[in-house]
């Protein structure tokens, strides 16, 4: 759960909220919209003076939506990136369908498939990437467990690896952790498209394509709006920036005998604009979750 706002909090709010409307010192919102928490800090150090830890805390917490729901309304656009203060207590053991109401076999997952597969997990407003990775010759690459670190704070975290048949099939949030753009603008690249040159909206880097071989990853999941990179072969760590933050996974369960598959937690990082794992949005309604297919990006 986010802390409560304080007398303090809310003041700087206000002084804040004064600044960024007067025209001597104007919130650029395009700069924020690429810089996020970077140009925030550095916009109130320039006009406000120095940031102690409080205040620091405080701006980080308004572009990841930690207590900032009373003062959504003084930073333009911001609301957009605060889901209300809703949520579970625990996570919920879901089983993935297909949109034709079946369960989903593990087995029928395709290797490497290009065409952006999500579904919701555990809430409403966080949609999250199926994949099932493979290498160059889309042959199923088994996805070891692997400490994932956070270039953002330097701590480190537990990736459990991949289920299914092959231990290849994945599942990570479809939100891109710098700024909150959601597929098609974010999605995977299989190996057959880790090249330069590809037809809009694709918008791969060589500097993604060098960081991706460093890494050893025969593909990435990539933003086209500001060029995160991240591994999927590796529980979705930063291959690079500008995010700070690798894309939290959902824990996946396989069932060995009816080869269905299970969503039944979340870790890493919070979801991008929550406070939490189980918090910020509304609560799926059914025990079951429906996995559904969008157009081919490329």
């Amino acid at each position: 759960m986010s802390r409560p706002l304080r007398r303090w909090d809310i003041l700087f709010a206000q002084m804040l909220s004064r600044m960024m409307r007067n025209p001597r010192t104007k919130f650029d919102e395009r700069e924020f919209v690429k810089g996020g928490e970077t140009y925030l800090l550095n916009y109130v150090s320039k006009n406000a003076g120095s940031i102690d830890e409080n205040r620091r805390n405080f701006l980080k917490g308004l572009v990841i939506g930690v207590g900032a729901a009373t003062v959504a309304g003084f930073i333009p656009g911001l609301s957009s990136l605060i889901p209300p203060n809703v949520g579970l207590t625990s996570f919920p053991k879901i089983i993935l369908l297909a949109s034709n109401g079946k369960p989903i076999t593990a087995s029928s997952i395709p290797v490497n498939e290009p065409i952006i597969t999500v579904f919701l997990y555990p809430l409403q407003n966080e949609p999250n990437f199926l994949v099932n990775l493979g290498d160059e010759n889309n042959n199923p690459v088994e996805i070891k467990p692997t400490t994932v670190t956070v270039p953002a704070n330097g701590q480190k975290y537990k990736f459990p690896g991949g289920v299914g048949p092959y231990n290849s099939i994945v599942a990570y949030s479809a939100i891109c952790q710098h700024l909150g753009c959601q597929p098609p603008e974010i999605h995977f690249y299989p190996p057959q498209y880790m090249k330069l040159g590809m037809a809009p909206p694709s918008s791969l880097t060589s500097q993604a394509l060098q960081a991706a071989t460093s890494a050893n990853a025969p593909g990435v999941i990539h933003c086209d709006c500001h060029g995160s990179t991240y591994d999927p072969y590796h529980g979705a760590s930063v291959l690079t920036g500008p995010t700070v933050r690798p894309l939290p996974f959902v824990l996946l369960e396989w069932d060995e005998k009816t080869d269905y598959l299970y969503a039944i937690g979340e870790g890493g990082v919070p979801v991008y604009g929550h406070v939490s794992d189980l918090t910020g949005g509304t609560p799926l309604s059914y025990d079951y979750t429906t996995v559904t297919q969008e157009v081919n990006p490329f």
